[in-house]
């Protein structure tokens, strides 16, 4: 077992957390009572999750003395909104769950965010414990405290930043994962090579066979550099005030084709991979990187079995929905784009023909 520390110690020292990453840790609950205020919690999980994993976490911490409530919620995507965070609520009020009472989340990305901000805003904060069974949120969603929900005009519009009190990635959860879920947890992996760490890159051209093979020891080394990258990210810029933005390279394009094609649809990572790839065509088209880069990019994404083709909408729609993303300000959108592999930057000046150039071509493989 590899632990990694997102610090805010220059900021506040209670905040800190570990990320504990292994191969069959998930019984290992000693980890999780040692952040426990009261000997009881409340898990959340879903109709997929929960007959894999739920009952055997049960019995593992009652043999520690701790009482468990469940709340299992529907699986997907789609259900990611105010009426099943409100199941959420429900639950917990039913079963009189007190201000010290942990929220454990068992599941992926959307029960982790759901369950984040359930604890942000019940009894306005309470204890959660992130327990991803996901690639995609064991690099990235449960890492960092963005919580939150979907709206019908936008991804993740509506959330807080709430942290948790431990994340414990457990890799062999990672056996009952469907492939296709797989390849879309590699596209947050690869994100954090082409943002600002190339060797990393380099690391997963050579390795990418391995992963997809769900080689043990090739997932716990790229979930345990993924995660080193985002807390050092996370313990700069919590609130995403700056560095943290850079972590949504490809999102804003990847949100549009969520949003735009119905959620649940392309799945959150298989989204993000042709946001990338539309990232760095406009990036070549800014005179940023050359067309050896974009075939590179292209290239591992292939590897990874996750789409380079952006589906077709109208580009006035990818513009309009884009338009929602997080990071427009003062009316303008901002991208994320690359200078280089292994540097990102947030950009502004993004002439609009160079935009419509690119979602155009990009939908059309050229």
């Amino acid at each position: 077992m590899q632990t990694i520390t997102v610090d805010f110690t220059p900021s506040s020292e209670k905040r800190s957390y570990p990320i504990h990453i292994g191969h069959g840790i998930l019984q290992q609950v000693d980890l999780i009572v040692s952040c426990l205020p009261q000997k009881r919690v409340a898990i959340v999980s879903n109709t997929t999750i929960a007959p894999l994993y739920l009952d055997n976490l049960r019995a593992a911490l009652e043999k520690q003395g701790v009482i468990s409530i469940s709340i299992i919620l529907p699986d997907g995507e789609v259900h990611k909104n105010w009426e099943t965070l409100n199941l959420i609520f429900d639950a917990l009020l039913k079963n009189h769950c007190e201000r010290n009472t942990a929220i454990l989340a068992l599941g992926g990305g959307v029960i982790g965010d759901l369950t984040g901000f359930a604890a942000a805003t019940y009894l306005r904060g309470v204890p959660f414990i992130q327990i991803p069974t996901t690639l995609l949120a064991q690099v990235d969603s449960s890492v960092g405290g963005k919580t939150g929900i979907n709206h019908p005009l936008g991804k993740n519009m509506i959330g807080a930043f709430y942290q948790p009190r431990m994340v414990l990635a457990d890799s062999a959860t990672l056996n009952t994962l469907p492939d296709r879920e797989l390849r879309a947890g590699l596209a947050e992996i690869i994100k954090y090579g082409l943002i600002r760490d190339p060797a990393f890159f380099d690391w997963l051209e050579r390795n990418m066979h391995r992963l997809l093979a769900r080689d043990p020891v090739t997932l716990n080394e790229a979930i345990q550099r993924s995660c080193e990258n985002k807390a050092e990210i996370v313990a700069a810029d919590e609130k995403e005030e700056g560095v943290r933005a850079l972590l949504n390279l490809g999102h804003t394009f990847g949100h549009a084709i969520e949003n735009g094609m119905g959620y649940g649809i392309w799945l959150h990572g298989e989204a993000v991979a042709a946001g990338i790839v539309l990232a760095a065509d406009l990036s070549r088209r800014m005179k940023l990187i050359n067309e050896a880069d974009v075939g590179r990019i292209r290239k591992i994404f292939l590897q990874a079995g996750l789409p380079v083709v952006a589906p077709k909408m109208p580009p006035e729609k990818y513009l309009r929905l884009m338009m929602l993303d997080k990071k427009v300000d003062a009316g303008r959108a901002r991208f994320i784009v690359l200078n280089r592999i292994g540097e990102a930057v947030m950009r502004a000046d993004i002439p609009p023909v160079l935009l419509n150039e690119t979602i155009l071509a990009c939908m059309n493989d050229e």
